[in-house]
């Protein structure tokens, strides 16, 4: 008991100077150690070095004062002795396993390069390898035939990759690999099987970072796979035994592009299995210096104790005087580091497993993992290592571990916020605070892969996911009322935990943008940062395409990447103060704005090869020569594209969205009934700031809480025609006045922001998607199932229904948890202010370098994905980031600009880029709240009408037509059954514009008609082939049955667009020609032929039974605008000038089909128009239409009449050939063939050429008239 007495914190226990009060008052450097106890029972030097080494009590003699380096050496030598330890690899070729000579060394497993079949090259020595052929396969240079055995492989990409074990007589071919053959087994996570000849399911979907486990037991003659630790089964039993030398390899396969490190146990398994040996056996070095480092932890313990009790001390001062602990402390320090790093120079071949085994755990326990974390003792650590010139191998060695754990560091609910990556990016920031290991790093030759790791995360998969959010909850569910607090909880840690981990990526990033590196000529701050970008950029060019190139970096790694470069450009870092700028985040400076152009014209090797909007950029060199562009920044004011009355920018009264705050209940603003979102899914968002002091700082000139008013392919144009007003307040300044290219600058973070949103988050963003749509379908198939089960189901059917049942809540479970896990890692509040800032940004930007021609066609093409595809982000984000009325208006009425400015482009060389505004377009129009954005654009209502007439072609013509048809909603017969009246879901204004381009423009009036007339036609004929298929199919596939019902819509779309034309523009069928009247007429009476036929009734009948929607089926969608058409034809011929000349009722009746078309409107008379109407508004009209079939049936009675009497001879010469009908009175010039002026006519809206002769026609004369000049 003595021995524990007293101990006194802040200084060493035992070390007391006794002074006596005159050695105190005269000289305190009079004191003397003593070796035994005093009055107070403290310990004495020596036996706190028994604590410190292990020793028995009283083991050590009095020591010489002061205490040595030597006296603590020669102690710990005579320790490490009595471990017998031995600087020589353990001999593991006696014991069931054999390496070959083939490796780095004797005993050291290493991959037989005289096996790969393919190509492998290996990225970082000695194991992360990538497959550059098609399939390449590579077995170790170690066999085994007797005991357990493992090696671990970390995935650095998740595709198909068959790891396992094999003979040599395995065969390895460009084809098979390991699993093909006999004696050979694997594992492929991608494809979720195990492989031995054939492939059998196993085990679960891994992703990168993904620790496989491989384990093979000769003992019970099986092979079992673990995935992150934790067993996948057995995945094969009763493998074949193999005598001495003639055993199984570990072997892998891998298809293109694939990457793995693979550790035989060159270093510490991130996840050892019991009773499993690595291959290759632990250095005995490893005994050492654990010790070692066992006893620098005793010390370190010892000296937080003392300074934990340095209130006692104080009280003590007033009798003893102690020596400081550091006299003690630094000697003992020293002697531990210098042995341990003699043994380690001695064994070269141990400082891997050193270093990334005892010696990072180490530190780890040094600094602590959790917040707080012990700066104070691990920068006396550090202090103490640096001292030693071989820490810099270790160092390196514990960087590339510390990158490795980064990758494959998982998230644990238990350990949160303080979890996954969060504790190693934790040590490495504090690391690359000391210079000089910041230096060590900049200078590996794996920098770039080292700081990729850095910035990785890794991702959960399915099972990842249960026990991440072991309870769901989703409104309507009908789960425990505890899962919803559960799930809310659960998401909440969650968010704290990705949000810690991203704080750690944007400290190292600023650490690395700070960092000035020793490099001759001399670099500035962010400089090394911006080289890594680019390089990045560089390597991951083709990352979009469908099937990525070899060697591009993992998606964590860029969405990383993104989420720094868009906080530092949203919330702001300290640009401003490293580099003399604005302290306010760039996103948000408002004001004057620039941007220097030589981003897009610079040949720079990350974008030579990108797509730019005019086409790639060698063939723009060429065509689109820039001079003097390179040296100019465009510069102009923000909001300068928007109208004066609509105009909100950071300098307005009015914030935009991103620098606003608002109280709303986003959870009542979803009125789509299949949005299904998580209760309280914004609280875990809610704990990250919303703005940061910069952004509100600029935007305090105006009240933050302002109220909110919810309100309720090819083209005729030339480029000039593209410009709606004057652009002012731009201008171009030498290049000089920007930061010098050699840092990094916040223009070009915003380029490379957007890079890597298209190639990174664009992705992500899509798979969300998908999830929140699965989850909507799952749902309403599980509601289905449970009301099936109340109602009807017993016995067989019952339990059949609940298994159904069990299915589906599985399926919407799965759901849940994927869209919750991409609401917490991509949809934080701060996030989506940046996105909308970006947005905001990019969209000025285009708008302003559209004005000029020789720069606009350099734009990469990814900015306008990233800028639209962003855009439908936030617009579709749930939570919601502001409310719809709003998420234009404040902001992002540039954008809607640039749509309708440029979707028609002649500029833009892409027609997917072309289409991809006009789709946005067409959502758009779709919501009352973006329409009345249109209608208050003045860009918008000057240039959209005719845009959309023009652009109506044989590409573009679907969206275009869904556009008109959502313009023009409500309008027409029979169009009030779903509720549209065209003052709630159509927009007046551009009825009425729609109107005017269509009067006042007759030529693009005139070719739209024709392109509409065709593309409807061809829609009928479709749908009529497609039915016959159907019919003539003895099973109906869903494929076809999604064709027919894709194409029927298809043309009832258009058949209401024909309609709306009819009532705004009837002058067009009734005066003039009767071209265009005869089209329809034809047009309508084979509409109605097909859609009355006996094959449409079976097709209908088809798909009811297939249980397919009603509105799919139903004959009046299209039945009602062909009887729209001819109301608003039978209404605007009361005017006489249209009655005079072109009448409807002879134009039908003069066909020659008189028969089908009687049968057609019969058919349209007694169908059952009920179906179509919420009340009798439709009996008048159909009650017109009898009187016009009636007035149609009598004029047929009579041109029969007239067709049976005596025919009139009529000269065969002077018919017209087409029609052999009417005289030919029309002569084509030059080729001088003759026709009647009507066949001509319709004949040359689609073909320029001669009908007879294919000669070019210059002029059409109509005999005995004034010429016709075509």
């Amino acid at each position: 008991m003595a021995e524990d007495g007293l101990r006194i914190g802040g200084l060493s226990s035992g070390l007391a100077v006794l002074l006596n009060e005159e050695d105190w008052a005269d000289n305190s450097s009079k004191g003397h150690l003593v070796s035994y106890r005093d009055e107070i029972r403290n310990q004495s030097v020596e036996h706190t070095l028994e604590q410190i080494f292990d020793l028995p009590c009283k083991s050590l003699g009095p020591l010489c004062r002061p205490v040595e380096n030597d006296s603590i050496h020669a102690i710990i030598r005579s320790e490490l002795s009595k471990l017998d330890a031995n600087l020589k690899w353990q001999d593991h070729n006696s014991d069931g396993i054999l390496i070959t000579g083939c490796g780095r060394g004797p005993n050291i497993v290493a991959l037989d390069v005289s096996s790969i079949c393919g190509e492998i090259t290996t990225l970082v020595p000695p194991f992360l390898v990538e497959s550059l052929a098609m399939f390449s396969s590579v077995r170790a240079n170690a066999c085994v035939w007797k005991g357990k055995w493992m090696y671990e492989v970390i995935l650095e990409t998740s595709g198909i990759q068959q790891l396992g074990w094999a003979t040599v007589s395995c065969p390895f071919t460009d084809q098979k690999g390991v699993g093909d053959a006999d004696d050979s087994y694997a594992f492929d996570g991608r494809r979720v099987k195990k492989w031995n000849k054939e492939a059998d399911p196993y085990g679960q979907l891994w992703v990168i970072g993904d620790v496989i486990g491989c384990c093979i037991d000769l003992d019970d003659d099986q092979i079992l796979f673990f995935r992150n630790g934790v067993s996948l089964g057995a995945a094969f039993h009763g493998i074949r035994k193999m005598g001495p030398g003639a055993g199984y390899y570990p072997a892998i396969s891998l298809s293109q592009g694939e990457r793995c490190d693979i550790n035989f146990g060159a270093r510490p398994f991130r996840y050892p299995i019991e009773g499993y040996l690595p291959l290759q056996a632990p250095p005995s070095t490893n005994i050492l210096a654990s010790r070692l480092l066992h006893y620098f932890s005793r010390l370190l313990d010892m000296y937080r104790m003392e300074r934990a009790e340095c209130s006692s001390v104080e009280k003590l001062r007033r009798l003893n005087r102690f020596v400081p602990f550091e006299d003690l402390f630094v000697p003992v320090s020293r002697a531990i580091c210098k042995e341990l790093f003699s043994k380690l120079e001695a064994d070269d071949g141990s400082l891997e497993y050193i270093a990334c085994g005892p010696l990072l755990s180490f530190m780890m326990d040094v600094f602590r993992v959790q917040a707080p974390h012990d700066n104070l003792n691990f920068d006396r650590v550090l202090d103490i290592f640096l001292e030693f010139e071989a820490s810099r191998s270790i160092f390196e060695h514990i960087i590339y571990a510390l990158s490795r754990c980064c990758k494959t560091a998982c998230l644990v609910l238990t350990e949160c916020p303080y979890s996954g990556s969060y504790p190693y990016l934790a040590l490495a920031c504090h690391f690359f605070r000391r210079e000089e290991i910041m230096v060590l790093w900049w200078k590996s030759r794996n920098f770039e892969l080292l700081y990729e790791g850095f910035l990785s995360r890794k991702p959960p998969n399915r099972e990842d996911l249960q026990c991440l959010m072991p309870s769901v909850w989703w409104p309507g569910s009908c789960e425990d009322v505890s899962s919803e607090k559960s799930m809310v909880l659960t998401t909440t840690f969650l968010c704290d935990a990705i949000s810690k981990i991203e704080e750690k990526h944007r400290e190292l990033c600023r650490l690395v943008i700070q960092f000035i590196p020793p490099a001759a000529p001399p670099q500035l701050p962010g400089s090394v940062f911006r080289t890594f970008i680019q390089n990045l950029l560089l390597k991951n060019r083709g990352a979009d395409r469908d099937v990525p190139p070899p060697g591009v970096s993992s998606n964590s790694v860029v969405v990383s990447l993104y989420t720094v470069i868009l906080h530092f450009l949203s919330e702001g870092f300290a640009l401003g103060e490293m580099f003399g700028g604005s302290d306010v985040a760039f996103l948000h400076r408002g004001g004057q704005q620039s941007f220097p152009v030589s981003l897009f014209l610079k040949d720079d090797p990350h974008r030579y090869d990108i797509s730019r909007l005019g086409g790639s950029y060698s063939h723009l060199s060429k065509s689109h020569p820039v001079h003097d562009q390179e040296a100019e920044v465009v510069q102009w004011e923000e909001g300068c594209m928007d109208g004066q009355e609509t105009r909100i920018t950071h300098s307005t009264l009015q914030k935009p969205c991103c620098c606003s705050s608002y109280d709303v209940d986003y959870g009542r603003m979803s009125n789509c009934p299949n949005r299904h979102r998580i209760k309280g899914s914004r609280a875990p968002c809610s704990s990250i700031p919303e703005r940061s002091a910069h952004v509100a700082a600029e935007c305090s000139a105006g009240s933050l809480n302002d109220e909110i008013a919810e309100k309720p392919s090819t083209s005729d144009q030339t480029e000039p025609e593209f410009g709606y007003r004057p652009v002012q307040n731009i201008r171009s300044l030498p290049i000089e006045c920007s930061m010098s290219s050699a840092t990094v600058r916040e223009e070009e973070l915003l380029d490379a922001l957007l890079l890597l949103y298209h190639i990174g988050l664009a992705p992500n963003f899509k798979q969300a998607s998908y999830y929140t749509s699965h989850q909507s379908q799952f749902i309403s198939l599980l509601e289905d199932t449970d009301k099936q089960i109340r109602e009807q189901a017993y016995g067989e059917k019952l339990k059949r229904l609940k298994e159904v049942r069990n299915g589906y809540r599985e399926e919407v479970a799965n759901c849940v948890r994927h869209c919750a896990w991409y609401r917490i890692s991509l949809f934080s509040r701060w996030k989506q202010r940046g996105m909308f800032a970006a947005c905001m940004w990019t969209a000025q930007l285009l708008l302003v370098l559209s004005k000029v021609d020789s720069v606009f066609v350099y734009v990469p093409e990814f900015y306008l994905e990233s800028l639209v595809d962003c855009f439908h982000v936030l617009r579709k984000s749930d939570t919601p980031f502001v409310p719809p009325a709003i998420f234009i208006k404040q902001g992002l009425a540039s954008f809607v600009t640039f749509l309708v400015m440029h979707f028609n482009d002649p500029r833009i060389s892409s027609a997917d880029l072309k289409d991809l505004l006009l789709q946005s377009i067409s959502v758009l129009v779709q919501y009352k709240e973006f329409l009345d954005d249109f209608e208050n654009n003045e860009a918008v209502i000057q240039n959209l009408p005719t845009a959309l007439l023009s652009s109506f072609d044989n590409r573009c013509w679907i969206p275009v037509t869904n556009i008109l048809l959502r313009l023009c909603k409500g309008s027409g017969f029979g169009s009030s059954k779903n509720g549209e009246s065209s003052s709630s879901s159509s927009s007046v204004i551009f009825q009425r514009l729609l109107r005017e381009a269509c009067v006042n423009d007759e030529v693009l009036f005139s070719t739209f008609l024709n392109q509409l007339f065709n593309t409807l036609s061809w829609t009928m004929t479709e749908f009529s082939v497609s039915i016959r298929e159907v019919k003539e199919k003895y099973q109906v596939l869903d494929f076809h049955q999604r064709k027919c019902s894709v194409i029927f819509d298809l043309s009832c779309n258009l058949a209401r667009v024909l309609e709306f034309c009819t009532h705004e523009v009837p002058q067009a069928f009734l005066a003039g020609a009767d071209t265009n009247l005869r089209r329809l007429t034809e047009l309508i009476v084979f509409s109605l032929n097909h859609i009355s036929s006996s094959a449409y009734a079976e097709f209908d009948l088809s798909l009811k039974k297939h249980v397919q929607s009603s509105e799919k089926v139903n004959r009046g969608m299209l039945l009602a605008p062909l009887v729209g058409i001819i109301l608003n034809l039978l209404d605007a011929s009361g005017e006489k000038s249209c009655r005079d000349h072109n009448d409807v009722v002879s134009v039908f009746a003069s066909a020659d089909c008189s028969n089908t078309i009687h049968h057609g409107f019969q058919f349209l008379l007694q169908y059952n128009w009920v179906e179509s109407f919420r009340s009798n508004a439709y009996v008048p009209q159909i009650a017109q239409l009898e009187s016009f079939v009636s007035q149609l049936i009598c004029q047929s009675e009579l041109k029969e009449a007239e067709d049976a009497g005596p025919m009139e001879e009529k000269d065969s010469d002077d018919m017209c050939c087409i029609c052999y009908e009417s005289v030919a009175n029309a002569r084509l010039v030059p080729c001088c063939h003759k026709s009647c002026y009507g066949c001509i006519t319709r004949h040359l809206l689609n073909c320029q050429r001669c009908f007879f002769c294919k000669a070019s026609i210059s002029e059409v004369i109509q005999i005995g008239e004034d010429a016709y000049d075509k």
